[in-house]
């Protein structure tokens, strides 16, 4: 018997030393991989879309769980109140009850867009942060924010702490999703593998936006409020967890030899830039200022029952996916067509809007919903790439601002959705509201013609040098400068454009000899 045991207790000795050993083994090969460059990029992109697709879904998890979790509680302070201020009487009166019902809606609207508004208010200065500090670190700290929101919604209990926790959002949203989509410019430099790149993140952001809802209702149907917002915060943990082991942003010191970013308010008032941002926008309003108010619309014409309007926007999900392939595919063969996508991602939005109203039943409803989608894929999937260009042709190449202007291009809509649009169809219509939305669509679409010629332009020493009261950092773009020639020979936009040499000037050897200059007296 003892040499059994004996024998049983080597046995278990050696399985335990050949899993340490294995255990070893993946870690070195963890080690080796985050050592290439390519598969740390790989890995990082991982990290954002996961942080993406948790943002989004804590933005739209609480459309299902919130209006009913409030409409419980202010029954039960209404029939304390009834109870204590009239014991002999009977239930409210029928006035009561849709004064009741008018306040709660409007506390719903403000929850809903107290996110955006934090997020709009905290930007620009979240947009500066990340160009002086690097990406990892801000990302980190959105992270974070968005780990202790998700908490706090767990574990609400009255309106007050829910709005702490919805607006505690909007500040990690300023932070995660501003830093995250700048790492991915900044990882990605080529043009194609930059479309591709945020391509995904776009998908992921979908996926979010559209699962959320009925990933909530079914959670908080069966299991209560909590477990939503708890499995969440456990995904947000692994996420900073992977973010502090893969990336270490408090030892990396790669931020040190990069450039000063462009201040955002320059970037604001760039005429290309601030096209894009208006068509961010304007292609967002009309899934912004839908998504309070379709539900209603439905129950009121349709008589949709609850798992119609719950699922309403899933299906959306897939021409979304759709539009982000077709657009990445048609970038990397036609890049000096980037705007066209766009202005018709545009058109396709303006005509699916218009079209909601006449929709009769729920299959009927699918099909503009669908297009709406689409056409934002498209609309972004275009844009979202060409800011990062623009930032590198005509300001420097640090991504913090120009992304945090895109960001508050979308908070501009989702701010305004939940407040303006239950006013907008109490005064006009629902037809009116959508008619509008569809016709601004429509016609800012030629307004992207002002990008037909932004894959023609080149970086050059004399372009930067007049756009920026600061010198050029020669350093930094000498070492980018060389980074793009051992890939390819000459700078492409968006594929194969112009290229840096066709004007007869090097920029690389005019950075330099500056660099040179600049230098050689403290040598002599």
């Amino acid at each position: 018997m003892a040499t059994e045991s004996l024998g049983g207790s080597s046995g278990l000795a050696k399985s335990a030393a050949v899993k340490l050993s294995e255990m070893g083994e993946r870690t070195k090969q963890l080690g080796t991989a985050m050592r290439d460059p390519h598969q740390q990029r790989r890995i990082i992109l991982v990290i954002v879309c996961v942080a993406l697709l948790l943002d989004n879904m804590l933005y739209m998890v609480i459309v299902p769980i919130i209006p009913d979790y409030l409409a419980d509680l202010e029954i039960e302070q209404s029939e304390h109140v009834h109870v204590v201020m009239h014991p002999n009487t009977s239930a409210n009166s029928t006035n009561q009850d849709k004064s009741n019902k008018d306040n709660l809606d409007v506390q719903i609207g403000i929850l809903f867009a107290s996110k955006a508004i934090l997020q709009l208010l905290v930007n620009p200065l979240s947009g500066t942060f990340i160009d002086r500090v690097g990406y990892d670190i801000p990302l980190l700290i959105g992270l974070t924010v968005m780990f202790v929101s998700t908490c706090i919604f767990a574990f609400a209990e009255n309106y007050a702490t829910l709005f702490v926790a919805r607006s505690l959002q909007g500040l990690g949203s300023a932070f995660a999703d501003t830093s995250g989509i700048a790492m991915i410019a900044d990882k990605y430099t080529e043009e194609a593998e930059r479309s591709r790149a945020l391509g995904i993140a776009l998908a992921f952001i979908s996926f979010g936006s559209l699962v959320a809802p009925p990933f909530g209702g079914v959670l908080y149907e069966f299991v209560g409020k909590r477990v939503p917002f708890i499995v969440l915060a456990c995904i947000c943990l692994a996420d900073g967890f992977l973010l502090l082991t893969v990336i270490k942003p408090f030892s990396n010191r790669t931020r040190e030899n990069m450039p000063v970013g462009t201040p955002i308010y320059r970037l604001m008032i760039d005429p290309y830039i601030a096209v894009v941002a208006g068509a961010l926008t304007v292609c967002n309003i009309p899934l912004a200022f839908l998504e309070p108010t379709i539900a209603n619309w439905m129950e009121t014409t349709m008589h949709s029952s609850q798992w119609e309007m719950g699922l309403t926007w899933l299906p959306a999900f897939f021409p979304h996916v759709l539009g982000v392939y077709i657009t990445v595919k048609l970038a990397a063969q036609h890049p000096n067509l980037q705007w066209f996508y766009g202005a018709l991602g545009m058109v396709i939005i303006g005509a699916s809007s218009c079209t909601v109203p006449a929709c009769k039943t729920f299959g009927q409803l699918i099909a503009p919903l669908c297009g709406i989608c689409f056409g934002i894929a498209l609309v972004d999937t275009a844009l979202l790439p060409t800011l990062a260009f623009l930032v590198d042709v005509r300001h420097v190449s640090v991504y913090g601002s120009v992304y945090a202007i895109a960001d508050i291009s979308y908070s501009v809509a989702y701010a305004m959705g939940p407040i303006v649009a239950g006013q907008i169809v109490h005064s006009l219509g629902f037809v009116q509201l959508n008619l509008g939305m569809g016709l601004v669509n429509v016609l800012y679409a030629p307004a992207l013609l002002l990008l037909r010629n932004v894959c023609q332009m080149k970086p050059s020493y004399s372009e930067r040098d007049n756009l920026l009261d600061e010198a050029p950092q020669g350093l930094y773009d000498t070492i980018k400068m060389e980074e793009r020639r051992a890939k390819k020979k000459g700078y492409s936009s968006a594929g194969n454009c112009l290229s840096v040499d066709e004007n007869g000037f090097d920029p690389f050897r005019a950075q330099r000899s500056l660099s040179e200059e600049s230098s050689g007296p403290e040598y002599t």
